[in-house]
């Protein structure tokens, strides 16, 4: 059985670089019908967030990536290592290291004005030795001294360092607090992973995580490192180009479905394919298809999906997801006339809102700008005009019954369209842009758009 995990450290939000880790991961279980685990890495205690942990939790909720069983976290598992790192120190393949910071510090500039590698020089390898006094030791692993320790990557290829590369690094600190790579490794073993799919930059961590598998006899899983996502120019994503906390997205007004749209085509493709649901992306995935080259975040492109994604929500869902955005028309005689007059001009939930908030709600004030542009010349009569006639029609059931009032002014008063588009515009929403004048006036009904004119001829008449 294909077998998963994701493992964020709750001390900083989930953004979206690992939430597209998380996704890789979880497409590949769910289209093996295996399984998809979470694992909290909280082992730095002084550095966990309760705040963090409940904004990943959140994060997987409202994408709607669930993952199976219950999260394991690491904090509640040190007994089990230190079961391992006794094991290892009974075995002889692990042994207590003694040298102090001091000694360790001076080495590395030994090796640095040699322009040496820095590196631990093994010299407590195999001591028999009186351990020195005053000094708590570190656990050491005893990683292979010849060969190369080499796999094959996913994404990458065939990987291979040459053993000397790998000291004999730490896996237990001075106190007895476990170290990464350690228990990474321990972790993925007993929760049975069959492919660890993660960031690139964890690459060089996987020479010293199959030197804890081979000691302990544990099954070495498959290896895909995913190159890392830049920012539109080509260089680390910042939090200014998006690499903020997930829930971040939400607030501004992204659709799950369409985040992870976005997030799955970054590395990955099928074909010239824009546009996945998520089964789509189930049934197509896989990980051997990741590119090896970094992906550029583009916002246009996040915007163009978010805005596919909001046309093509049905109504009665679309009118929920709104309450969050402060709009509740869910009961509106009128939503779905609503919705087909905004949702083609809504890129975000936050547009869309602030679409149907503009009509639902007579202007506060006027734009000046678009005032001074609108209301110039005959506007006024015009606009008086035509609402002499909106009153004198006989029957305004559809937004081209509007319109015909419309033309009726435009033939009489031989005009341009505009001379009464852009007056009648800032009159009932208070500024120049806005969805369809018919559409508008039907959601309103005849009685709002006449009171809406009375108050700008009245605003503009105190004006001058």
């Amino acid at each position: 059985m294909i077998t998963t995990r994701f493992a964020p450290s709750p001390t900083g939000y989930l953004h979206i670089g690992g939430l597209r880790t998380a996704l890789f991961s979880w497409l590949w279980a769910k289209r093996n019908q295996g399984k998809f685990l979470l694992r909290i890495e909280d082992t730095d205690l002084s550095r966990n967030s309760d705040e963090a942990l409940d904004a990943i939790l959140r994060a997987f909720d409202w994408v709607g990536m669930s993952y199976d069983g219950e999260a394991l976290y690491q904090s509640k598992r040190f007994e089990l290592y230190k079961q391992y790192i006794d094991q290892l120190l009974d075995e002889g393949k692990a042994y207590k290291c003694y040298m102090s910071k001091e000694e360790l510090a001076t080495l590395r500039e030994e090796q640095m004005a040699k322009g040496e590698r820095t590196r631990y020089d093994g010299r407590y390898r195999d001591f028999t030795g009186t351990p020195p006094e005053g000094v708590e030791p570190v656990i050491r692993i005893k990683a292979p001294q010849e060969g190369r320790i080499s796999f094959v990557d996913g994404v990458k290829g065939a990987f291979s360092v040459d053993a000397s590369e790998v000291d004999d690094f730490v896996i237990a600190r001075a106190g007895g607090v476990p170290t990464y790579n350690f228990v990474v490794a321990i972790d993925d073993a007993l929760m049975g992973l069959t492919d660890v799919i993660r960031g690139d930059d964890h690459l060089y961590n996987t020479p010293k995580q199959m030197v804890v598998y081979e000691a302990l006899g544990f099954d070495i899983p498959n290896f895909y490192h995913v190159a890392m996502i830049n920012n539109e120019q080509g260089k680390k994503l910042s939090k200014r180009d998006g690499a903020t906390d997930v829930m971040e997205y939400k607030t501004l007004g992204y659709l799950p479905e369409a985040l992870l749209n976005f997030l799955v085509r970054l590395g990955w493709s099928h074909g010239d394919q824009e546009i996945f649901s998520v089964e789509e992306m189930i049934a197509l995935f896989d990980p051997k298809d990741i590119n090896k080259s970094a992906s550029n975040y583009n916002l246009d492109k996040l915007l163009w999906l978010n805005a596919h994604y909001i046309k093509n929500k049905p109504h009665e869902e679309l009118a929920e997801l709104l309450k969050e955005y402060g709009v509740d028309i869910t009961t509106h005689e009128k939503r779905d006339l609503i919705l087909n007059a905004t949702k083609e001009r809504g890129k975000t939930m936050v547009e869309l809102a602030n679409q149907i908030h503009l009509i639902l709600n007579a202007p506060a004030e006027y734009d000046a700008k678009a005032s001074k542009k609108a209301f110039k010349g005959e506007a006024l009569s015009i606009l008086s005009a035509f609402a002499t006639r909106l009153k004198d029609a006989k029957a305004l059931n559809t937004p081209a019954d509007y319109h015909a009032v419309i033309e009726q002014i435009v033939a009489e008063r031989e005009i341009g369209f505009g001379k009464i588009g852009q007056p009648l515009r800032v009159a009932l929403l208070g500024r120049m842009t806005g969805s369809g004048l018919d559409e508008i006036m039907m959601i309103l009904g005849v009685d709002e758009v006449l009171k809406r004119i009375d108050s700008a001829i009245e605003f503009q008449t105190q004006k001058a």
